[in-house]
């Protein structure tokens, strides 16, 4: 599955004299889009040799892996069942947009407290999980693991080598580090992270097996799912610049902290930068329904 690299033609990376091209995983697919796709590919395939029927995952309400997962499931033609945290959506998921999609593509909901969903990871949860469900195969929340990784380094190719700089947005951290084991060891991956903490640099060294990388902790605007009408104003203008939609999550706040950066002279002159667009586009329309009740502006669709 290929994506295409796009150079954005922006007064300021020509004021700089640096170059940012834009990597378009969200062209892969409508749905299982970006990383999501590179994440599901291995598991899927391992899923199906091992001969499991169904296969459990978590997120939250709106979950771009909830809705790909339950996607790419009905594809392989296995059984989804989605942990949603959160007992309140129970009685009201038809109104969430990620969800409607996730159960169109025949994911089956099971809503649980906050305080349960904190032991996802738990041997006794999920025991409780196989009494109710029976055998699955289990796949992490974000989607990331061992086979996760190994379909993020197709992420980068050959192509690719010719960059200076490679910044991808990070949330569970399987991305960055599938990206990392593919570069050059002359090249440098930024990261920037969607949520508050330095514990994804751990989460990064589990799977990564190169040191050329770094993170960039200022551009998660509050932390996960946190925006502003800075940050949605800046969505707004990118789109009407470029044509190009960025999700507020993960995308949106990169390419804010890239273009930052570059009008701070972080990057030399005559950098070569790609930044890698990974999807997500689904949840614009429940962030919508967000920002209208805390009335703020909205994205352009």
């Amino acid at each position: 599955m290929k994506s295409n690299n796009q150079q954005l033609d922006l007064s300021l990376l020509e004021e700089k004299k640096v170059s940012l091209y834009l990597k378009r995983e969200d062209q892969i697919h409508p749905i299982i889009s970006g990383n999501k796709y590179r994440k599901l590919k291995y598991n899927i395939l391992e899923a199906q040799s091992i001969g499991y029927e169904k296969m459990i995952t978590f997120g939250g309400a709106y979950s771009n892996h909830i809705a790909a997962t339950a996607y790419a499931g009905k594809m392989a033609r296995l059984k989804t069942i989605g942990i949603i945290r959160g007992e309140e959506l129970a009685s009201n998921w038809k109104e969430n947009p990620t969800l409607r999609l996730a159960n169109e593509q025949g994911m089956e909901f099971k809503f649980v407290t906050r305080k349960e969903y904190k032991l996802k990871e738990a041997p006794q949860f999920i025991k409780v999980l196989e009494k109710e469900f029976g055998t699955f195969y289990l796949l992490p929340e974000g989607g990331t693991n061992s086979l996760a990784v190994k379909g993020c380094e197709e992420i980068v190719t050959a192509n690719d080598k010719a960059f200076d700089f490679i910044c991808c947005c990070v949330g569970t951290g399987g991305t960055i580090a599938g990206i990392i084991n593919a570069s050059n060891n002359s090249q440098k991956i930024l990261g920037f992270p969607a949520v508050k903490g330095n514990f994804l640099t751990k989460d990064i060294r589990n799977f990564a097996r190169k040191d050329n990388w770094d993170l960039l902790t200022d551009y998660h605007f509050g932390g996960y799912g946190k925006v502003t009408a800075e940050l949605i104003n800046f969505i707004n203008n990118f789109k009407q610049h470029t044509q190009i939609a960025l999700d507020p999550i993960y995308t949106g706040k990169m390419l804010f902290g890239i273009l930052e950066l570059v009008r701070k002279d972080f990057f030399p002159e005559g950098a070569r930068i790609l930044a890698i667009h990974t999807g997500g586009l689904q949840g614009i329309l429940g962030m919508n329904i967000i920002l209208k009740r805390k009335k703020l502006p909205l994205l352009n669709i």
